[in-house]
Parts: C-alpha cells; structure tokens; sequence
C-alpha cells in the first residue's frame, strides 16, 4: 500500500504566509471602508430625522429644493464622517474583525 505525499517547500509555504498576510490586510481594508460609509449613513440619517423636526419655518425650504438639500446632507454627512471621530466605525471593525 502506497501512501501519496505533498511535500511543501519552504519557499511554498512563505509564498502562502505572504499571501494570507495580503489577504488579511486587504480584508482590514474593505472593512474599514464600509464601516466609514456606515458611518456616514448613520450621520445622514441623524440629519434627516432633525432636517424634519422642523424647528422653525425655513423660507428657503420648498419641494423644488428638497433634493438639493438632500445632496447637501449626504455630502456633509460624508465629510463628516470623515473627518471626526464618532465611533461608530471603529467600533464595527473592532466587532468584525475579532476571531
């Protein structure tokens, strides 16, 4: 009875640590990505619920300009996001990438 073997060079297996390292940081990568977009999402929706409270009568606050204002809350909700820390993504990454 034969038994068949696969023997893997050591240059083998230090090209598949390399690669499971790359794959591993590219993974961190899209994670935080998404979780930033989260973030942003969660802003604009925060800005959206208070945008419709409607504290006070805004002159400018017509149909013919809700979409710019629409596109004016994504945008700074985006920046946002971007620049201030809230914590909402660092807490999925945190949650995401425990194993």
């Amino acid at each position: 009875m034969t038994e068949n073997f696969i023997s893997i060079t050591p240059a083998q297996k230090a090209f598949f640590q390399e690669k499971r390292e790359t794959n591993q940081k590219d993974e961190q990568a899209s994670l935080s990505e998404v979780a930033e977009q989260f973030e942003a999402i969660f802003v604009n929706e925060l800005m959206k619920a208070a945008r419709s409270a409607k504290l006070f009568d805004d002159p400018l606050d017509t149909s013919s300009s809700a979409p710019f204002l629409e596109m004016m809350d994504r945008e700074t909700s985006k920046i946002v996001s971007e620049q201030s820390n809230l914590g909402i993504a660092e807490a999925i990454v945190n949650q995401f990438s425990r194993k």
